[in-house]
């Protein structure tokens, strides 16, 4: 039984500003608190959302204080501090408090799941899969760490009364939020070290990964990118691989022309679809594009209905997204935030534009992060044909002395590198004469897409 008042603290995250909408479209009323206005938090005001911003114990609504603490549920993200006030008066109040994963868990218990997990790739595929779905009247409900830019949302919202309810969800890894879910299918599209902070070594990172696996139930199926050895299905006639040239699902004849990519996809079966273009590049998106056709398949979309839907799948914000493309330039911007993450955009970048000088502005995320995977940083980084830094974004941690972007800098094995301050960026870039140039990170740099395309337009 839904609750009859839910406070969201961190209302303005991506994920939780999905499960918002999900709650406010199903009758629940909802209020939210965000430390700082933005585009998302604006687009949920007006959708009919109260958000406060002001962690004051007197901003606290007084609907919520005055309503029978059995009809109040408050959701919180890991974000949040532990100073925060009003969350801590909440507690000391009694009321239910819950992490958003544990709320999204709830959700998935109840309908029909698919899960879209991995360190690198979950967002794309599972909003590929959302719109698959989507795109060919299946009711679905999606809760994605992205905005589609087929639909301008991180949130579809499907009938969940019906008994073909269909729930994509994207599965955060994150704090181990995962192991909250109830899938009925499994993607994993990549799995390393990553979020050492939460995790402390690569070994906890997969054990995780597996715990997560190990809740499919006997009949569940489970789908993993090629290049992961140390996962198991507990059923291995429900498991099968996928990879470019290799797999149990397999994509070939792999070319790119006029800056797309074209590929055939094999399933392993004897069901194929031939000829297939996307207008999300790159070559990890011909691997996202593989798994969520897969699921596709497995659920009941026919190879027309796919190769139709996939072929008008636009991306999501800040995934390889192309705000500029002429005969005179480009502009990128991608989200990449680890070194797998930025090697294989930069190298899906000079597939696209081979005789393109690249220049790469990166923000590094995190001083965990960014310690535990510079020598990695330095070596993506290297595969540009220039590279400028922007100061490290801390987001929740704590300075710690010595790990910057000036550390990173001396780790790329090319002279083409420098360091360049936030205030100064859009003059550099001013004076930028080269066809390509990508912002890439997951910090603050979003701030200055717009200025960038403006300057490149």
């Amino acid at each position: 039984m839904l609750p009859a008042y839910i406070y969201f603290l961190g209302i303005g995250g991506i994920g939780m500003s999905a499960l918002a909408r999900w709650f406010n479209a199903n009758g629940t009323k909802v209020v939210g608190y965000d430390k700082t206005p933005t585009d998302l938090t604006a687009q949920l005001q007006e959708e009919g959302i109260e958000i406060i911003f002001d962690d004051a114990v007197e901003a606290l609504p007084k609907e919520l204080l005055t309503l029978p603490k059995n009809d109040v549920l408050v959701v919180f993200t890991p974000a949040i501090p532990k100073i925060h006030r009003g969350m801590n008066f909440l507690r000391e109040e009694g009321f239910t408090i819950k992490k958003r994963a544990e709320v999204l868990g709830i959700i998935t218990s109840t309908s029909f799941t698919i899960g879209i997990a991995g360190t690198h790739g979950k967002t794309t595929t599972s909003s590929m899969l959302s719109h698959l779905l989507e795109a060919n009247n299946r009711n679905c409900s999606a809760f994605l760490g992205g905005i589609s830019t087929n639909y301008g949302t991180n949130m579809l919202l499907g009938d969940s009364k019906k008994d073909d309810h269909i729930v994509v969800v994207e599965a955060d890894e994150f704090d181990r939020s995962f192991l909250q879910l109830s899938p009925n299918i499994i993607g994993v599209t990549s799995c390393e070290a990553d979020h050492l902070d939460i995790y402390g070594d690569e070994e906890a990172v997969f054990s995780s990964f597996q715990e997560f696996i190990n809740k499919l139930p006997e009949n569940g199926k489970l789908y993993l990118e090629n290049s992961i050895s140390k996962l198991r299905g507990q059923n291995p006639s429900n498991s099968k691989k996928y990879g470019i040239n290799k797999g149990d699902i397999y994509a070939e004849n792999l070319r790119v022309e006029n800056a797309k990519f074209y590929f055939d996809a094999n399933f392993g079966d004897g069901r194929t679809i031939l000829n297939i273009g996307l207008q999300m590049p790159g070559f990890h998106n011909v691997e996202n594009a593989l798994l969520a056709m897969s699921i596709a398949l497995e659920v009941g979309l026919s190879e027309i209905e796919i190769k139709q839907a996939i072929e008008s799948y636009k991306g999501v914000k800040r995934r390889f997204e192309k705000w500029v493309e002429t005969k005179d330039k480009v502009y990128v911007d991608d989200y990449a935030h680890h070194p797998t993450e930025i090697t294989t955009f930069i190298k899906s970048l000079k597939a696209l534009y081979p005789k393109d000088k690249i220049t790469v502005i990166f923000q590094p995320h995190l001083y965990s992060r960014t310690a535990d995977f510079a020598d990695e940083f330095g070596e993506s980084l290297s595969l540009a044909d220039e590279v400028w830094l922007l100061p490290l974004y801390p987001a929740r941690e704590e300075f710690v002395e010595g790990v910057n972007s000036e550390m990173l800098l001396g780790k790329i094995t090319h002279d083409n590198k420098r360091i360049v301050l936030d205030d100064d960026l859009i003059n550099q870039v001013k004076r930028l004469d080269n066809r390509v140039v990508a912002t890439v990170g997951a910090g603050n740099i979003d701030r200055f897409i717009k200025e960038i395309a403006s300057i490149y337009s």
